[in-house]
């Protein structure tokens, strides 16, 4: 079966939400909750290569050679992943996820993250909340997405992307006024989020398993 990977997770989102307003910490707002440190390994679940992938499939100027291997083994059990659509979709993912914890929008999060990440999402936004802080951030631009790392235990899958991108970000009271920060000045921002997926299940999406920054 066809998969369109992480498009299938973003595309029902897209056509709802303004795919501008993004971003993270630049070190005076709250930071993005980070998870990788507490995540537990792979389950190792048993499962049949069913194809042997070309060299080509997993060949881009957008993949660290310590990914190279997983990819592989990750288009030898599903056929239809594609490369380049998969980091298509991670950058609309990383878009919608921090427009999301911006926002304070635990719904949207829920679909896009990982029952670990989520709560740690949650829990940083109740903080903000009880602080009486908002967070009026801009992703000004994602320069460049990079397959940093990918693995296949038995039929899990994990793709590892390194996000460069420039943030504008500002903290503001309840009332509006700036805490700190300006939407004028953006900072570069290197984030490591890492993708999770059940191969060959009827769940097309990739959600959000850990974050951390590079």
């Amino acid at each position: 079966m066809f998969y369109v990977v992480l498009l299938a997770m973003v595309a029902g989102f897209l056509a709802m939400r303004l795919y501008s307003v993004l971003g993270k910490r630049t070190g005076h707002e709250q930071p993005l909750p980070r998870t990788a440190e507490d995540r537990p390994a792979l389950a190792a679940v048993p499962r049949t290569v069913d194809a042997t992938p070309e060299p080509r499939e997993v060949v881009s100027r957008n993949i660290e050679p310590r990914a190279e291997a997983g990819l592989r083994a990750i288009v030898a059990a599903e056929s239809g992943f594609d490369v380049n659509q998969f980091l298509e979709g991670a950058q609309g993912a990383y878009r919608m996820v921090l427009e999301a914890f911006w926002k304070g929008d635990e719904d949207e999060l829920g679909y896009l993250a990982e029952d670990d990440v989520r709560t740690a999402f949650a829990e940083a936004i109740a903080a903000r909340v009880a602080a009486g802080e908002v967070l009026d951030n801009r992703l000004v631009s994602i320069e460049r997405a990079v397959i940093a790392d990918a693995s296949v235990s038995g039929r899990d899958a994990r793709i590892t992307v390194r996000f460069d991108a420039d943030i504008a970000a500002v903290t503001r009271d309840g009332e509006g006024n700036v805490l700190a920060g300006s939407l004028t000045d953006a900072v570069e921002t290197h984030d490591v989020w890492t993708f999770a997926r059940t191969l060959k299940s009827s769940d097309p999406n990739w959600k959000l398993a850990d974050t951390d920054e590079a």
